[in-house]
């Protein structure tokens, strides 16, 4: 059994609430927990009628599940916040400027700070877009930072989100849920709103249109279809942008330009927010088989007559081996020491690193290099004596497709269970919006948190939950 006292616990420091916990521990310590029991049961319907559920691949029980929600928010400080959002700004430039970099000059290859092999050998490194720059050289429209908190100022960036990061509108529909259900504890606490982040999403695609556009630029998302894990947060955002959904077989190409079917014919697409993994965009570019994209949309893209965000190719910055370079990423494009510390990470590439982590398995992360959603790990301590034998067989064979990271003692924030609060641990992803010359940063983000006693997993396809995450205003 994990010992609760040996992680920082957000909310509660020598018996009494923190700082930022003050007024909401007063308010829930005069709350009736039969009423509280039945506002659980009222989210869950709640989320059940707006249709918030996502799909677990490779499941035979695959069917679309809620992601459990937990009514006690996850609650920053204006000052942690302002210091959470710096360091993220810095981060997504540095990426931006990474992409922009090795796809046309690679001087932080030349300079040998990145070993050239992590970018020719990696399959999210897409030749088709060297030596062009997207249009307000973005790379990085929408960017998802995994953060996780070891105490009271100790945070550490777990892993970037550069490709299609998911989850705002849990960020979203979380606190849509908890106005509505408690809505005089917004009266009482002053809560900074996350309520703007789609018209700053729209704003932003709109300022990324290429520059040859005429008007208003017109936005689309486009979306692989009713199938994909993530279709209600394509629909959701599409929506409270009043923007298109649309799927690659609404798009065409006419004069040279992308443009959408219509009931009054066809019109001029000036943006894409694409859904869509770049290996299937564009069938007579990458994946011919794909149907999802839009036959020679990179032939417009690369023409300069359409924006697609994220950009094709960003994928490389998700690489956990790119990751484990990132303080000096930082520092080589921002002049910057990194405001967000990296967890420290071993690179099993390397002959006498790996021989480290397969004499220490037991004690380790394990994680593929281009793994996501908490599948294809191994959290050590956790782990079976033949899970870990099992997993050191397929680090021995592919010892470059891992990375291994110490274990960390993740911060806890209590959820409400039948027999009151109970401490679990969490993360949480801000989401950043980067224009030409600017990067919008929600205040607060997507808290997912480890529904299991004890379990360091979070995500949403582990069995993990979400809450509603506040940052004060001062």
């Amino acid at each position: 059994m994990v010992n609760p006292e040996k992680f920082y616990d957000e909310m509660i420091g020598d018996g009494a609430p923190r700082g930022p916990y003050v007024k909401y521990g007063s308010w829930f310590s005069a709350q009736d927990a039969t009423r509280l029991a039945q506002k659980t049961q009222e989210a869950e319907g709640f989320f059940r009628r707006a249709g918030i559920t996502f799909n677990v691949y490779g499941q035979a029980d695959a069917e679309e599940r809620l992601i459990p929600f937990d009514l006690v928010p996850r609650i920053l400080s204006n000052s942690e916040w302002t210091k959470l959002a710096r360091g993220v700004e810095q981060r997504v430039r540095a990426i931006n400027a990474f992409l922009h970099d090795i796809y046309n000059r690679q001087e932080i290859l030349r300079a040998g700070i990145v070993p050239t092999s992590l970018i020719a050998q990696n399959d999210a490194f897409l030749p088709q877009m060297m030596d062009f720059t997207p249009p307000g050289g973005v790379y990085t429209h929408i960017v998802g930072t995994d953060i996780v908190r070891t105490g009271k100022d100790e945070f550490y960036v777990l892993e970037d989100n550069a490709r299609t990061p998911s989850g705002v509108s849990y960020m979203l529909e979380n606190r849509e849920t908890m106005l509505q259900m408690f809505p005089e504890l917004f009266s009482q606490i002053k809560v900074q709103r996350v309520s703007d982040y789609p018209k700053n999403l729209r704003a932003s695609l709109e300022a990324s249109a290429p520059r040859n556009c005429e008007g208003r630029p017109f936005v689309v998302v486009l979306t692989p279809g009713i199938h994909n894990s993530a279709y209600y947060e394509h629909s959701f955002l599409a929506d409270q942008m009043g923007v298109e959904l649309v799927e690659g077989h609404d798009l065409r190409i006419v004069d040279g330009k992308i443009a959408v079917r219509t009931t009054r014919g066809y019109r001029t697409v000036d943006v894409i927010y694409r859904r869509v993994d770049d290996e299937f965009l564009d069938p007579l570019t990458f994946n011919p088989t794909s149907m999802l994209g839009v036959p020679g949309i990179m032939d417009v893209y690369r023409a300069g007559n359409i924006t697609i965000a994220n950009a094709p190719g960003t994928g490389v910055a998700d690489d956990k081996a790119i990751y484990s370079y990132m303080p000096e990423i930082v520092e080589f494009y921002t002049g910057e020491k990194a405001i967000l510390k990296n967890v420290e990470t071993h690179r099993c590439s390397e002959p006498e690193t790996l021989k480290y982590v397969l004499d220490n398995l037991a004690d380790l992360v394990v994680k593929e290099v281009h793994g996501s959603g908490g599948y294809g790990m191994l959290v050590g301590p956790a782990a079976s004596r033949q899970e870990i034998e099992d997993f050191r067989a397929k680090l021995k064979a592919r010892p470059a497709n891992y990375i291994a990271q110490p274990t960390l003692s993740l911060s806890t924030v209590p959820i409400f269970t039948e027999a009151g609060l109970a401490p679990r641990h969490v993360d949480l992803r801000p989401f950043a919006l980067m224009s030409p010359g600017s990067v919008d940063i929600a205040p607060g983000g997507l808290t997912r948190v480890a529904l299991t006693e004890g379990s360091l997993v979070v995500n949403s396809s582990q069995g993990g939950g979400t809450k509603d995450t506040w940052v004060l205003e001062d």
